[in-house]
């Protein structure tokens, strides 16, 4: 904790009721809100003070060029999916791609799952029509349902609460999974190389497999078994959209008597709650968490500076992160001029890029969808204007699931426009399946290493055009 911070009383907390607040449930009961949030103020927190600022000292390390950050999970995490099974595979892919990407960049990797929390999506309309039907839009499963019918789609409080158990159960899980034997670097190790093996891209990788598999037979042979084979640190984060639900969860740290938002140990700022002079900012400036926020292409140096001077008065290494969502095509026309002025002016941010929202588009089926070869060009970009600048390209920030689906188009095993029908499960946005993430991340490694990546070039990857 940095000895300069100024005590923050609980009562400032709701300084952000006053200021406009975008993105908010409509709740019909306020007495059944007031309710819930009294409950809500009363459970054990979900993550721990101590925990939060030791990942904010990890993030200090990604800003100043000695880490790389590794963000990824659901867009939209569902209370059906807080299964062992779901958030296994969830793990096991995240943990994968770490083992790339660490031996690639020479550095750490700092783990943190979009999960444990991610229960509430912003959303660009608040209806939705279906056959002429018009119903209040989804906005995830700590808000209304996801089936078509007037009474799931009721607002309705009581689901904070499923909110918070849900998140309970995914961390507990992903505790034992991190520190029960299932994370060991060589078991990890080994489901690469059965990636690469089974996979129709797979020798493309299977140098990089190899030298990391002998690094790690050169490390056994000379009886090196550290602590860290065999366990991880993996932190959660969500967007954190529904201040009723994140103020319920702040509580005073008994260490140095400031308050944390228990609910995950970072929390972000989504693009289209970021107004410095908002609500969002406004509590986020509050609490002690690491805190992120999403750049989108409209945003101005000026604008990055302003959110600076609201969330990291002190230029506190490893407490503001800023994640780029540009998209593919403007990636190196806007991010050039927002890392140089604030590098200028002393800010000390970590610099993650998201490759996900700025390239999503619609399909002819009527499928949101992305396309692989523009998040893999997007993430080439942030490479290179960060290197260009001397500046860190510090992470990635990726919608991704453990499990086969078809909602991205393209890859090296492609999935087309005609396939998207097949497994097309998301509640809202397009995730990269197991097979796309993985392949992603052996194409950062070879970004990392300085080699020429080319795009994919498979059939479909380039077949249709952004809306």
């Amino acid at each position: 904790m940095a000895s300069s911070l100024t005590r923050v009383e609980m009562s400032d907390l709701d300084g952000w009721r006053s200021l406009p607040a975008a993105q908010q449930p409509e709740w019909p009961d306020p007495a059944a809100l007031h309710a819930v949030l009294s409950e809500l103020g009363s459970m054990p927190p979900l993550v721990f003070a101590g925990e939060c600022d030791q990942l904010k000292d990890r993030l200090a390390a990604v800003a100043r060029g000695e880490a790389f950050l590794l963000q990824g999970g659901d867009c939209a995490e569902t209370f059906g999916g807080a299964t062992a099974d779901d958030v296994r595979n969830k793990i096991q892919t995240l943990l994968q791609m770490a083992v790339v990407l660490t031996y690639a960049a020479s550095v750490p990797v700092v783990k943190v799952g979009r999960m444990a929390g991610q229960f509430a999506k912003p959303r660009t309309w608040p209806t939705e029509v279906r056959a002429g039907v018009e119903l209040p839009a989804y906005r995830g499963d700590a808000i209304n349902g996801f089936e078509f019918t007037a009474a799931a789609r009721v607002h309705d409080p009581r689901r904070l609460l499923r909110a918070y158990h849900g998140a309970a159960v995914t961390l507990n899980l992903a505790r034992a999974f991190t520190t029960g034997g299932y994370a060991d670097l060589r078991l990890v190790h080994a489901w690469n190389q059965d990636f690469v093996r089974g996979s129709g891209v797979g020798q493309r990788y299977e140098r990089l497999a190899n030298e990391i598999d002998k690094a790690l037979a050169f490390m056994h042979a000379c009886g090196a078994d550290p602590e860290e084979f065999h366990a991880v640190e993996l932190y959660s984060s969500h967007e954190a959209l529904i201040l009723d639900y994140e103020q319920a969860l702040t509580r005073t740290d008994s260490r140095t008597g400031l308050p944390y938002d228990v609910s995950a140990h970072l929390l972000w700022i989504g693009e289209r709650t970021r107004q410095h002079d908002g609500a969002h900012v406004e509590f986020a400036s509050q609490i002690r968490n690491p805190i992120a926020v999403k750049l989108g292409p409209g945003t101005t140096p000026d604008d990055a500076m302003e959110l600076i001077e609201r969330l990291d008065p002190d230029r506190e290494p490893g407490r503001l992160t800023f994640v780029t969502r540009l998209g593919a095509g403007r990636r190196r026309e806007v991010l050039p001029s927002l890392s140089e002025k604030v590098t200028a002016r002393g800010a000390m941010v970590a610099w993650v890029c998201d490759p996900m929202h700025g390239n999503t588009f619609e399909a002819p089926s009527g499928h949101k969808t992305r396309r692989f070869d523009d998040v893999l060009e997007e993430v080439r970009g942030f490479f290179e204007v960060h290197r260009a600048l001397g500046t860190h390209p510090g992470g990635i920030h990726i919608e991704f699931t453990g499990d086969d689906v078809t909602e991205c188009v393209g890859g090296g095993d492609p999935i087309v426009e005609n396939d998207l029908y097949q497994r097309y499960e998301t509640v809202c946005d397009p995730r990269l399946n197991r097979s796309q993430s993985l392949e992603l991340a052996f194409l950062v490694a070879e970004v990392l290493q300085g080699q020429h990546v080319p795009t994919s070039g498979h059939a479909g990857s380039g077949s249709m055009r952004q809306r």
